[in-house]
This record gives structure tokens, C-alpha cells and sequence, in this order.
């Protein structure tokens, strides 16, 4: 070692550590407070948006008689004209809606479209022309930007006048959850802001201010586990179910999740995106098994145009593509591959 060389030794290290007037460790005071002064500011630019969601469903009695069920969750306000976004499971076969707003004042409202296969719906307030109550909209962001670590919020109106907040951060992305219909949720976001009972519907919010995601479901023995669709799948879902009052897919049988993809094959292929779709598994009988799909493969681009997550495939496996032969585009190992395929229509 030369002369000039600075040898190891804790002292190198310990200047840097601030210390308190007292000598003790930094004070996290002034962290601590701008964490709340998000969560607290956050929490009330959007709650004006957030409702209550009252619905009652047909059912039967244990004599078989037919008997009303009662049920609810939340859901916000995501347009000027009072359209809400919320679960479908909240509202699934409503025969009656009712919404409620932060500030108590109550009405009817209908079912636009739900989609059981994302567990998202949208629900329209039927409001009087003379009793408008100045809609807050909820300001929708972009999930594709969201990173592990991120501050995330869940708003929830379970009581109809007071907005409940947990917070805490995005602990996963890219995860898949099954939905009450039994089809497997893709590019699902994973945190640990708590799902209070009726929040289910609500938003995932940023700390500013922008919705993420809906929260879906707590998963069973998992504490403190909350799970929300990516935006960016329910602004897709919202449109086409404002179009046609539902969802009409095609089907390529893999459950996948968005990956990086390694910055050589990027440059040696020349490809738009730096993310791609890894497939997890491969659906026995599926178009995806008999095209060669193989479990590992990642999806980069459907009929010449870019994949570069989970929501890409979505918005690409339209009604247009069932029984159309279309051609994917994986990389398999280094190898890039197009693989011929037929979807078919999702049921």
C-alpha cells in the first residue's frame, strides 16, 4: 500500500453521522412530519372523491325463498359527469345502488359495465340536474411508473360521511392474483397499506395526489397485505366498458408478469422497450400451448407492435384478434423467435 492510500478504519466513517445537541442519534423529526404532511395532504385533496357504495343483490334464504342481500365497498369519482370506478365484485348483479359522498348527501346509481375477469366496474350517479354536488375528480396517474418503495395511500369510504387512510409503501409489483371469477389478475401491485373492511374499491393514491390503483382484495392470513389493479389496466377496462357495457377478449393462455429486459439484447435487437412480458405458465390446450409457448418465454411484441408490460398485452388481445392468426414475438434466452398463434375468445 502506498503512502497516499487511506487505510479502512471505522474513524473514516463516523464523521459524516449528525448528532443531536444532546449527542444523540439524528433526529427523524423532520422526516417523520413531511411523511405525514403527505399522507395528510394527500389524503385530503382526494377524499372528496371517494364514496360509499350501497348495493343490494337478489338472493335466497336457507328455506329457498328469495331474500335480499345487503353488501357495499367504495369506489371514486373519476369524470365530471359522475362516473365512479370501483370493484366488480362490489357491485355484481346489483338490483339496487346507492352512492354516498363525503359530505352525506345520497344517490341512485347503475351499473355502466363490470368485468369480473379484472375485478373493476363502473358505476354512473344518477344526480338531478338542480342538485349537482360539484364532483371532486380524482386525478389518474400512471402505474407503469410506479417503483418498489413508493409511498402508497388507500382512501376507503366504508361509513358514507367520514374517509378512512392507511399508508404505507408499494411492497411488489407484477403480481397475479386470481379474481372471484377464477381468471388470473396480471401486473397486480402489492402493498402494505392495510385494506380496511369496505375500502375494497377504493383508490391507491401517490403522495401527489395521483391514483395508481384500485384496492381489490386483502389476501386471507397474510396481515397487512393490500392488492390494487394497475390504472393504466382500468383505464382500458373504463373505456371499453363505456363503449359496449363489457368486456369482450381474446385468449392466449399464460399467466405473465412484466420483466426488465438486459440492456444487450435491447441494443443487439434493436427494441423500443426496455420491458417485456415473462410468461410464468402456460395453460394446457391454450393457443399459447399450441403456438410453442414455453414457460420463460418473454413477449416483446404482438403482430409487429411493441409489448412492453402486462397492460400492452391487454389492450392487444382485443375481440378484433379472436380466431385471427397473429404472430408473437419472444426472446427465448437470447434467441428472438415468432411464434404463430390463434387466439381465441376469452370466457
Amino acid at each position: 500500500m502506498s503512502q497516499e492510500a487511506i487505510p479502512f478504519s471505522v474513524a473514516n466513517y463516523s464523521e459524516p453521522v449528525a448528532q443531536t445537541s444532546s449527542g444523540g442519534a439524528l433526529n427523524d423529526a423532520p422526516l417523520l412530519d413531511a411523511y405525514s404532511q403527505a399522507v395528510v395532504g394527500t389524503a385530503e385533496r382526494l377524499s372528496p372523491s371517494v364514496v360509499k357504495i350501497d348495493v343490494a343483490q337478489a338472493g335466497k334464504a336457507r328455506s329457498g325463498e328469495p331474500r335480499e342481500r345487503q353488501g357495499g365497498g367504495s369506489g371514486f369519482v373519476f369524470t365530471p359527469d359522475g362516473l365512479i370506478l370501483t370493484n366488480s365484485h362490489v357491485v355484481h348483479e346489483a338490483t339496487r345502488i346507492q352512492v354516498s359522498f363525503a359530505d352525506g348527501r345520497r344517490f341512485p346509481a347503475s351499473t355502466i359495465g363490470d368485468d369480473p375477469a379484472t375485478d373493476l366496474a363502473v358505476v354512473r350517479v344518477d344526480i338531478p340536474n338542480n342538485d349537482a354536488p360539484g364532483l371532486v375528480v380524482a386525478p389518474l396517474g400512471d402505474s407503469q411508473k410506479l417503483r418498489v418503495g413508493q409511498l402508497a395511500i388507500a382512501i376507503g369510504n366504508p361509513y358514507g360521511f367520514q374517509y378512512t387512510v392507511t399508508a404505507g409503501v408499494v411492497s411488489a409489483l407484477g403480481r397475479s392474483l386470481r379474481s372471484y371469477s377464477g381468471r388470473m389478475i396480471d401486473d397486480v401491485i402489492q402493498t402494505d397499506a392495510s385494506l380496511n373492511p369496505g375500502n375494497s374499491g377504493g383508490p391507491l393514491v401517490t403522495s401527489d395526489g395521483q391514483v395508481v390503483g384500485v384496492n381489490t382484495a386483502t389476501i386471507m392470513g397474510a396481515q397487512g397485505l393490500c392488492f390494487a389493479i394497475g390504472i393504466n389496466t382500468a383505464k382500458f377496462v373504463a373505456g371499453r366498458l363505456l363503449q359496449e357495457g363489457r368486456i369482450r377478449r381474446s385468449y392466449i393462455g399464460v399467466e405473465a408478469q412484466t420483466t426488465p429486459l438486459h440492456r444487450r439484447l435491447v441494443r443487439f435487437y434493436n427494441l423500443p422497450q426496455e420491458t417485456g412480458v415473462v410468461v410464468i405458465s402456460v395453460t394446457a390446450g391454450s393457443p399459447g400451448q399450441k403456438a410453442g409457448l414455453r414457460e420463460g418465454d418473454v413477449i416483446v411484441a404482438l403482430d409487429g407492435k411493441p409489448v412492453a408490460g402486462v397492460d400492452d398485452l391487454h389492450r392487444l388481445l382485443t375481440d378484433a384478434r379472436v380466431g385471427i392468426s397473429s404472430v408473437l414475438a419472444v426472446l427465448r434466452w437470447t434467441e428472438r423467435l415468432e411464434l404463430p398463434i390463434v387466439p381465441e375468445e376469452s370466457q
